[in-house]
């Protein structure tokens, strides 16, 4: 085994380069997104939701739980290049096999398709993507500023084009070619980043298939989870028959998507450095991070339940213009998710999934999937999108109740009330501070702004007077940095 790393990558510097490229994600629906909703429309935009969705079953089987796997067994092994080389080939190639393997099964779908089968032809590039997606590697070698790097110059590119050549409905084809082909040329730019990092490996020591146990692992629980993440559309689209349901539906996830993105991102770069600490034991050390995990995320998730309730409404009418009311409705609905995702988000990313124990934790999402497949049922035929909202807050609470119970050992449920009382009171001050705006007359985008101001500086001055254990955690590091520059400025 090789020599042991000095220092290990700052989980502070991973932090801002994976929040940078969240932001990215963000700001690239935040300029497309209405632009796209207006020269499409509705309709069109249902189009593109409805055929993504059942694209994504193919992919996630494609996939195979390589990328959760692939960067744990990294990670672990980052200090021994030789072992991690090996992995690599042998992870990749498992991605491979079962990359063509869906293709195959992918090409009679097609062929099958009696409705929407050019768009789903053009969606055939989001397989192929997969089956070059090496980010698990840099991941597990804590590497993200590669990853940001590579992703953020190909989607500022793909944002350009974008903006010169869909110009109307008829162009909704180049629309998801454009998104496809993106994606596809991010995973392959980062294959140039490789030099260096990887030692000549023979081919007779190159094992994929043991390894083929444990991505199924990996794979159940990704296959139940995308149950309420990406069947919900497709069922909506069979159930209802209406494309602009699922439209509708569509904005207002990708709104939710946004922000968790930025706010679990933190998860993202942790993963990799908690399956390190249970590697080596120090099970200490991992609690701690994760209490201050919570105390942080909580203090971005819990604020941002009522502050999107508080803008929707307005913020809807000028974001994605004429026709897309009921997405501000849905994005009621769907605003407790953040704030109910971020405690099974931070067990299984920072604790269930580095300790082994992922098999166990599929079952709390299969209780999940089961209670979305279900409700959905029962709901969608009722209340179309926003029945299939309710379904999919109902999953996620059911997983972080299953999640907390299996992880009743590393954090407790009057622990996570603690830390929460007081965000929870700081963010219905914010939410009464917002509402009492309301009558200044003020609308579209400038009313949306000054909601969103008033609301965060309401919420950090009351969190601030309450004196809640974040702002106080962060106080006194602002004064610990203030006097270390003290004699610096003498």
């Amino acid at each position: 085994m090789g020599p042991r790393e000095d220092k290990l990558p700052s989980i502070k510097k991973n932090y801002i380069f994976n929040t940078l490229y969240q932001l990215l994600s963000i700001i690239t629906p935040l300029i497309t997104a209405p632009y796209t909703s207006r020269v499409l429309g509705a309709d069109n935009i249902g189009i593109q939701s409805f055929t993504s969705s059942n694209t994504a079953v193919f992919t996630l089987i494609a996939v195979l739980g390589t990328a959760t796997y692939g960067q744990r067994e990294i990670s672990m092994a980052r200090n021994d290049r030789k072992k991690s080389s090996r992995l690599f080939w042998e992870i990749e190639l498992i991605s491979l096999i079962s990359s063509v393997f869906v293709l195959a099964l992918w090409a009679i779908w097609v062929y099958m398709a009696t409705q929407y089968r050019i768009y789903y032809a053009v969606l055939t590039v989001q397989i192929l993507a997969v089956a070059f997606d090496i980010s698990w590697y840099f991941g597990g070698f804590e590497k993200f500023g590669i990853i940001v790097a590579r992703n953020a110059a190909i989607k500022i590119v793909g944002i350009i084009v974008l903006f010169a050549l869909v110009r109307d409905g008829d162009d909704l084809l180049l629309y998801m070619a454009l998104l496809s082909i993106t994606g596809l040329l991010g995973n392959l730019s980062m294959w140039l980043s490789l030099k260096g990092m990887l030692d000549k490996v023979s081919i007779k020591d190159i094992h994929p298939f043991s390894h083929l146990k444990n991505t199924i692992a990996y794979f159940i629980p990704s296959a139940a989870t995308s149950v309420y993440t990406i069947l919900d559309k497709s069922m909506i689209g069979f159930i209802t028959g209406s494309e602009a349901e699922n439209g509708y539906y569509e904005q207002a996830v990708k709104i939710i998507r946004m922000i968790q993105s930025v706010v679990f991102s933190l998860n993202t770069v942790m993963y990799a450095r908690m399956s390190l600490l249970f590697s080596e034991g120090k099970i200490t050390e991992m609690k701690k991070k994760i209490a201050d995990s919570y105390d942080f995320l909580l203090t971005l998730s819990i604020p941002v339940m009522f502050g999107l309730v508080a803008v929707s409404g307005n913020f809807v009418l000028w974001f994605f213009g004429e026709g897309f009311e009921m997405t501000g409705y849905l994005l009621c609905l769907l605003a407790p998710l953040p704030a109910i995702v971020c405690i099974s988000n931070v067990l299984g990313s920072q604790y269930l999934t580095p300790s082994g124990q992922r098999v166990r934790s599929t079952k709390g999402i299969l209780a999940g999937a089961a209670v979305n497949v279900v409700l959905n049922l029962i709901l969608i035929p009722r209340y179309g999108a926003a029945g299939a909202a309710l379904g999919s807050v109902a999953a996620e609470l059911v997983i972080s109740l299953i999640y907390i119970y299996m992880s009743r050992d590393v954090v407790r449920v009057s622990q996570l009330l603690h830390m929460s009382v007081k965000k929870l009171a700081a963010s219905l001050i914010m939410f009464g501070g917002i509402l009492l705006l309301t009558g200044t007359g003020l609308s579209g985008v400038t009313f949306t702004l000054v909601q969103f101001v008033a609301g965060a500086v309401i919420y950090i001055v009351a969190m601030f007077g309450l004196r809640d254990s974040f702002a106080m955690t962060f106080l006194k590091w602002i004064k610990i940095k203030c006097r270390k520059k003290k004699p610096e400025d003498k």
